[in-house]
């Protein structure tokens, strides 16, 4: 079912890209004609001429429509066989064992496929804290797995063709993971309080950046000015599980709360360490259990990610904030203007 849902998204994908070659040709072309028929329309000559030519220039087109048409077939083949051909296919996975070898996120189980378990195990959990009192009927009711309509995630990899040597960007999809429900919720949450408190320091967009760059620099900017931009690698599957969750108590703990909708922070706590803890997915015919990181893909990893980064950087925001600079992050990416001497 999940390779047939694979297929059905790679389907999609080619649908996608033929369709914007499809523009790039065709769009183009039917700009220049009617160009050429405005040139037509203002020309001097009589309008025997015009319509003369008009004709000519529309079977000249035409012409050319079918050529394009032709050109852009031989292009659709030529995508299709580069992406099943074995050569791009041993590539990508080279790429994909040389990620996973260098993160060592993640632990292959083999052909044992973890999704009854992991329902049951999610479902006991939440019964598990019903009964305790931690969540209300309502909430278990809300997170609870139903085993019909569970199916595990599944990895698929973006290429960063920005970036040099093409790395790629891991995608863990699991719209109806068993703790999907329970990665949901807490996100809603959580994300509205670290937007509270990031909002001085993260963005969500260049043109935001671009916006308190241009405002800094109206009384700022020195020949001296240095511009210095910082990439976390990897930020999704390199942050330790244990010190992400208490990220989130840090950040509650910031903000002085006691509880967030209903759930006491120990019961947010207790149900993101199960969320980061049971990422489990399959590949090309194999089961995965993620034992490092969060799964790009959860919604409640962005969140963690955010809040571990805002506790990491608070120092160089201080040195930097101090020295009349400014400091912007999104995501795994920092933007620094200062103006400090080069050895700095």
């Amino acid at each position: 079912m999940i390779q047939k849902t694979a297929s059905r998204r790679r389907a999609t994908e080619l649908a996608i890209l033929k369709r914007k070659i499809e523009l790039r040709y065709f769009g183009k072309n039917t700009h220049r004609q009617k160009k050429q028929q405005h040139k037509l329309f203002l020309s001097d000559n009589p309008i025997a001429t015009t319509q003369s030519s008009q004709s000519q220039n529309i079977n000249s087109s035409s012409s050319i429509r079918n050529e394009k048409k032709k050109n852009y077939g031989r292009l659709v083949k030529r995508l299709k066989h580069k992406i099943r051909s074995g050569s791009t296919r041993q590539h990508y996975q080279k790429k994909s064992n040389e990620y996973m070898e260098k993160t060592e996120a993640y632990q292959c189980l083999g052909v044992n496929d973890p999704l009854p378990n992991l329902i049951e195990r999610t479902n006991k959990y939440l019964l598990d804290l019903r009964l305790a009192h931690w969540i209300t009927q309502k909430q278990y009711e809300l997170l609870c797995v139903k085993p019909s309509e569970a199916k595990l995630a599944h990895l698929y990899y973006l290429p960063k063709t920005h970036k040099p040597g093409t790395p790629l960007r891991p995608i863990v999809s699991g719209l109806k993971h068993p703790t999907i429900k329970i990665s949901t919720y807490l996100d809603q949450l959580l994300r509205p309080l670290f937007n509270k408190i990031g909002l001085k320091t993260t963005t969500t967009s260049g043109f935001e950046v671009m916006k308190q760059v241009y405002e800094w620099s109206t009384t700022n900017l020195r020949k001296e000015t240095l511009l210095c931009t910082i990439d976390v690698v990897d930020l999704y599957t390199m942050i330790p599980q244990t010190e992400g969750v208490l990220a989130i108590k840090k950040m509650l703990d910031y903000l002085e709360l006691k509880q967030i909708g209903g759930l006491k922070i120990e019961t947010i706590i207790r149900l993101s360490r199960f969320v980061m803890k049971n990422n489990y997915f399959l590949y090309e015919g194999q089961y995965y259990h993620q034992i490092r990181g969060g799964a790009m893909g959860s919604p409640l990893t962005l969140t963690i990610a955010n809040c571990y980064m805002f506790f990491f950087e608070r120092n160089i925001v201080k040195q930097i904030t101090n020295a009349g600079g400014l400091y912007l992050r999104y995501i795994d990416d920092m933007f620094i203007i200062i103006n400090w001497p080069e050895r700095h």
